[in-house]
């Protein structure tokens, strides 16, 4: 018979580490992370004042996302009738209420700290941001002018009666209700204007012809006030009431049905265009708007009333990233030109430094420009053969794909794997492939049922009358933007085993070959969790002999309950886990009898912490491998991914020193304690600031 210790916790099931109260939940871990980064706008101490709003920005896109693809899966599992309980215990039901509570304070939060905090020091930066009723005459006169002429052509003005069906409106949309009277018939009518999402949100009003100013202060207005004081062009003969804002949030997972997908890419662009039509899961109105035109909104768009949110002030943040382009060098961060080692040492032959020895650098303190070298010198090497790759996020002007096109001009074999599913990313992908397919290159789409979301690079080389391999090995995307935002890893090896792998895993992305056994690289979904769960238990084996069980693991998410549970297991034999989690984590550190030997920390920085490193100890072997994987089902099942060894005893050394440098961080990591909760590190030690000590280290390798 099952009994339960002091805590109320059945030891049946913590031993077989079931109980739901050793788990975190998955959505609710997020919205923690996404605090986190609110968190670095509302520490005054932080960061400069245009690099606070930013993070405001991230908060706020990163929160549409969530609702766009978490709370949009949780919803339709709510309407199945669904009451299966996550490992944590919640039911669909019971998470989206909690989401709803933590959204809301987290809202609040945000709102509360642009509009008392960050404008009021922007203000006395001689940036302000204005009301049309806070202009003079003048001024005003001066908006109306330009309304009309660069404005009022944009809009289309919907009414909504007997003879007008309720209109449609788009995902992320910002639109005015608008209630009228008509001044003959004195019948009151309603109607929507959608403010246009190819017009600047913010509005500078000093670039507005007409507009003087000679303070030297920088002015913006909300487009959507401009917008409201100038309805009356827009419904002559007619009385304006009220108007009131308005923005929503559809479902925008794109469903795909592969096995019946004939042709992938227009299944894609398919989906795209249907992000439009998704269910509401999200309606952000202002806490004037009445509640009959409330009901009224509720109801034709059919949304949950749980999911409506009453923001005081404007409705969607994410266009604040824009102020970063005013130019006040002191209220941002100090740029900083981060090394280019390889150029440096060995001019523009990349592929003698790759011979020479294997070459690790770490993004964005080491430059991202070797990986783009890396392609346009093979592009123009008239030794080199061909070039295999895998796409998952470029961009929009794609140095990397551009070289990709010249090699292919070349007449070089060039096989590229570009992943249509990259959500978010599908428009970007399907023009790069097609244009990738105009010049001749070979252009695969992905394999049926799975995400390609490894980082590889083959480039095959004539010497000496042989042929030599060059990779190129990453846990981060192909796109120099990213590559200075993002911490990663690039490897540059000719490393024989890797290469032969990466050769098979390559033939059975393009091909028909089902190769399923790999001599080095970890490849998701056939052999990353056994592998790292076996390596775990090889730390549990050392921990029992000689008591010298070490695991570290850096990463963006932990959520794998076969890992967690492997963690655990260790942990409870006495193996010491380090884990550096930037995002979610379902795992609890530092329970009594489960996870006492297991310490979490979460980085949030000016860098997005993307690098993933898993380090076991082996008995004093030391085996790191990096990658492109999280510990994530997802991660481990439906998706290509891959996991690579480093060879080189120097290279280790260094990935160690970098993860020893972020767990002394006593300035932007944070800590989770056995109930899941974070809180900063605090510490009598120095300030230890991790991001800013590596770019003070990348500044020393350059002189």
């Amino acid at each position: 018979m099952d009994t339960e210790d002091e805590r109320g916790i059945n030891r049946q099931a913590l031993q077989n580490f079931t109980d739901t109260s050793l788990y975190v939940n998955r959505e609710l871990s997020w919205l923690y992370f996404n605090q986190r980064v609110l968190h670095e706008a509302l520490d005054t101490e932080a960061h400069p004042l245009l690099e606070r709003v930013k993070f405001i920005s991230i908060f706020s896109s990163n929160l549409d996302e969530y609702f766009m693809t978490r709370v949009a899966g949780i919803e339709e599992q709510y309407k199945a009738g669904i009451q299966e309980r996550t490992i944590d215990g919640y039911t669909p039901a019971e998470q989206l209420d909690k989401i709803h509570t933590m959204v809301h304070q987290q809202l609040i939060q945000r709102n509360e700290c642009f509009y008392h905090d960050l404008l009021p020091a922007l203000q006395r930066e001689g940036i302000e941001f204005l009301r049309i009723s806070e202009l003079s005459t003048t001024q005003q006169r001066v908006l109306s002018h330009y309304f009309r002429k660069e404005i009022y052509p944009i809009l289309t003005p919907l009414a909504f009666d007997t003879g007008h069906p309720f209109p449609f409106m788009s995902n992320l949309s910002l639109n005015l209700a608008i209630e009228l009277e008509d001044e003959e018939s004195k019948v009151m009518k309603f109607a929507r204007v959608k403010v246009p999402g190819i017009l600047p949100r913010l509005l500078r009003l000093n670039d507005i012809k007409g507009f003087h100013d000679d303070d030297g202060i920088i002015r913006y207005i909300w487009i959507e006030d401009l917008i409201e004081s100038n309805l009356a062009h827009l419904f002559p003969k007619m009385r304006i009431v009220q108007s009131h804002p308005f923005r929503l949030i559809r479902n925008a997972d794109i469903e795909i049905e592969e096995d019946e997908a004939g042709d992938l890419l227009k299944t894609i662009e398919r989906g795209i265009r249907s992000r439009r039509y998704g269910n509401v899961v999200r309606l952000d109105i202002t806490p004037a708007m009445p509640l009959y035109v409330r009901a009224l909104l509720i109801k034709n768009l059919c949304v949950a009333p749980r999911n409506v949110y009453e923001i005081n002030g404007a409705l969607g943040f994410g266009c604040l990233i824009e102020l970063l382009k005013i130019e006040r060098p002191k209220l941002k961060d100090e740029p900083f030109v981060p090394s280019n080692r390889i150029e440096e040492e060995f001019g523009e032959d990349i592929f003698r430094a790759i011979r020479t020895k294997d070459r690790l650098l770490y993004h964005p303190f080491d430059s991202f420009q070797p990986v783009v070298d890396f392609i346009h010198q093979a592009a123009l090497d008239h030794d080199v053969l061909s070039i295999k790759q895998t796409l998952y996020r470029v961009g929009s002007n794609s140095p990397i794909v551009k070289g990709l096109m010249k090699a292919a001009e070349a007449g070089k074999q060039v096989a590229v794997l570009v992943e249509l599913k990259a959500r978010f990313d599908e428009g970007n992908n399907i023009l790069w492939a097609r244009a990738l397919e105009d010049v001749g290159a070979h252009v695969v789409y992905g394999l049926p049922g799975v995400k390609t979301h490894a980082k590889l690079t083959m480039i095959v080389r004539r010497e000496q009358q042989k042929l030599k391999r060059y990779l190129h090995l990453g846990t981060g995307n192909y796109n120099p933007s990213t590559g200075k935002l993002y911490t990663d890893y690039s490897l540059f090896t000719t490393n024989e085993q890797l290469a032969n792998d990466v050769a098979e895993l390559f033939n059975a992305l393009t091909g028909y070959s089902k190769h399923t056994t790999y001599r080095k690289l970890l490849v998701s979904p056939i052999n990353t969790r056994p592998r790292i769960i076996e390596m775990i238990e090889r730390e549990v084996e050392w921990s029992r002999k000689e008591k010298c069980g070490k695991v570290i693991m850096k990463m963006n998410s932990l959520v794998d309950p076969k890992t967690i549970r492997a963690l655990y297991r260790a942990s409870c034999e006495g193996v010491q886990i380090d884990l550096i989690v930037r995002g979610i984590c379902c795992l609890k550190p530092g329970i009594p009898g489960v996870s006492d030997n297991i310490r979490v920390i979460s980085v949030i920085g000016r860098f997005l912490e993307h690098s993933r490193a898993y380090y076991f100890h082996n008995g004093g072997k030391e085996e790191i491998y990096l990658g492109s994987a999280d510990m994530m089902p997802r991660n481990l099942d439906d998706r290509i991914e891959t996991l690579f060894p480093v060879f080189d005893k120097a290279l280790i050394k260094v990935v160690l020193s970098d993860i020893e440098l972020l767990f002394s961080d006593n300035v932007k990591a944070w800590q989770m304690n056995a109930l899941g909760v974070y809180s900063k590190i605090i510490n009598d030690s120095p300030p230890v600031n991790s991001q800013t000590l590596f770019l003070g280290r990348s500044a020393i390798k350059q002189s």
